[in-house]
């Protein structure tokens, strides 16, 4: 993908800060970041915990891989170009979820570590939760439920990650889940209880 730099814009600074935006919603902005293999269980816990988060009371968001590649990211494909631009999109528009205000829960893939790194550059390191789920390869290929991985070992996909391209596990994840021995909403208490420790979100009994 050529790369075209905008030129004559300007920052403006708007009226109202985060500050402000997040004493209304009583809750701090923070991006949770899901990583793993297709059909690690990503996208089921990032839903489990936006809807719990809903539930109470929390403004939540979820942005999932396959969804984002229906609208914002329908141009790309499964290049390693592709994908690291796929993933510098959703870090830009993940800075503005969280400067909304928004818990924010992304589940992308996302293979590589320097992606991931400047995903974290991009949010903050004070705003970025990074979630490895980490169950085994063996559990993913048995889920398969897009029967991707059937397709990709009969040779019909190529570049799939986990198969024939290669998946950067996380160095120091805050979190790291094996969704084959932990269920949805033990990883959502999981990253509830995480949240609550850092301030985003106050405990139930407050």
């Amino acid at each position: 993908m050529t790369e075209i730099k905008a030129t004559n814009i300007t920052w403006h600074e708007g009226h109202a800060g985060r500050a402000e935006r997040e004493a209304i919603v009583k809750q701090k902005g923070v991006l949770i970041w899901f990583t793993g293999l297709s059909a690690s269980g990503k996208s089921t816990i990032a839903f489990t915990l936006e809807h719990a988060l809903v539930e109470r009371g929390h403004l939540a968001y979820a942005l999932d891989g396959d969804n984002i590649r229906h609208g914002l990211n329908k141009n790309l494909g499964f290049s390693a170009e592709d994908r690291t631009e796929n993933i510098r999109r959703i870090a830009e528009v993940g800075k503005l979820f969280v400067d909304a205000g928004i818990v924010t829960c992304t589940a992308f893939i996302s293979p590589y570590l320097a992606d991931r790194q400047a995903a974290r550059d991009v949010i903050g390191a004070e705003d970025f939760v990074e979630v490895y789920v980490n169950p085994s390869l063996a559990v993913c290929e048995e889920r398969d439920p897009k029967g991707l991985y059937k397709k990709a070992r009969a040779g019909e996909i190529k570049g799939f990650t986990g198969i024939d391209d290669p998946y950067e596990p996380p160095t120091d994840p805050q979190i790291e889940i094996d969704t084959g021995t932990v269920s949805p909403r033990e990883a959502t208490s999981l990253i509830i209880g995480l949240l609550e420790e850092r301030g985003a979100i106050p405990p139930l009994n407050k």
